[in-house]
C-alpha cells in the first residue's frame, strides 16, 4: 500500500514539473523580450498587484474592470468607469502605492443611465 501511494504521487507531481519548468520558460522569455532590468519588471509586476489588490478591496472602483499597467514606474489605467468620483479614486489608490512615479490615467467614464 505504501508502494502504491508512493507511485501515486510522483505520477501526479511528475506532471507538475512541466508547469513548473514550462513556467520558467514563460518568464526567461519575457525577460529576454523586455528592456527592463529584472529587477524593474520585478519591481512594476508588484506595483501592478499592488494597486489591483487595492481595487479589489474598495468599494468605490471594484465593480469596474480597470487595466493596470507598469513601466519602470510608470501607471497607466484604462478601462470604463459609471463616474468621475470612479476615475479619481482609482487615480489616487494607484498614486498612493509605494513605488508609483506618475500615474497615466486614461480611464473613460460610460453614461450608464441609458
Amino acid at each position: 500500500m505504501r508502494k502504491l501511494v508512493i507511485l501515486l504521487s510522483l505520477a501526479v507531481l511528475s506532471g507538475c514539473t512541466a508547469l513548473v519548468v514550462g513556467g520558467a520558460g514563460v518568464v526567461g522569455y519575457q525577460l529576454g523580450k523586455d528592456d527592463r532590468p529584472p529587477a524593474v519588471v520585478t519591481s512594476d509586476s508588484a506595483i501592478t498587484t499592488k494597486i489591483k489588490g487595492k481595487y479589489a478591496a474598495d468599494d468605490v472602483v471594484s465593480v469596474f474592470n480597470i487595466s493596470v499597467r507598469t513601466y519602470e514606474g510608470t501607471v497607466t489605467l484604462s478601462g470604463t468607469v459609471g463616474s468621475i468620483l470612479a476615475r479619481e479614486r482609482a487615480e489616487t489608490l494607484a498614486r498612493e502605492t509605494n513605488g508609483v512615479i506618475v500615474v497615466n490615467n486614461q480611464i473613460i467614464i460610460e453614461d450608464r443611465t441609458q
